[in-house]
């Protein structure tokens, strides 16, 4: 008695897999986002240990990138706890609003001042 066993073919495995870890043209800045965020972590530990309130637009915007566009949970996989990821994205999220409510915002370090408009 013979039997035969056949494998069921998965139904593209790489594109899943491409989806999952946002390799995806719909998603190019999810890891630049994540190598921003380890040349970050001296700000965010002393954001954390000496209470400083300021983290910069880049640190922010890879933050406010991961938790919004990416991955929610990446802050924990990282080794923050849950409640210092919802501080730091509350403080980005509200740094990155106040400063796109701000017509009077300048380009980060460039001195271009937006929409043509001086300080």
């Amino acid at each position: 008695m013979a039997s035969s066993t056949h494998a069921r073919p998965l139904a593209t495995p790489k594109l899943a897999l491409v989806a999952r870890l946002k390799l995806d043209a719909d998603s190019p800045s999810c890891w630049d986002s994540l190598t921003q965020i380890q040349s970050c972590t001296g700000e965010v530990i002393m954001f954390f240990l000496n209470g400083e309130t300021y983290l910069s637009d880049a640190c922010c915007h890879a933050i406010h990138t991961i938790s919004h566009q990416c991955w929610p949970d990446m802050l924990e996989t990282l080794g923050y706890t849950t409640e210092e990821g919802d501080i730091l994205e509350g403080y980005c999220d509200h740094e990155t609003a106040k400063s796109l409510s701000s017509p009077l915002s300048v380009k980060a370090g460039l001195g271009v001042p937006v929409n043509g408009l001086l300080p």
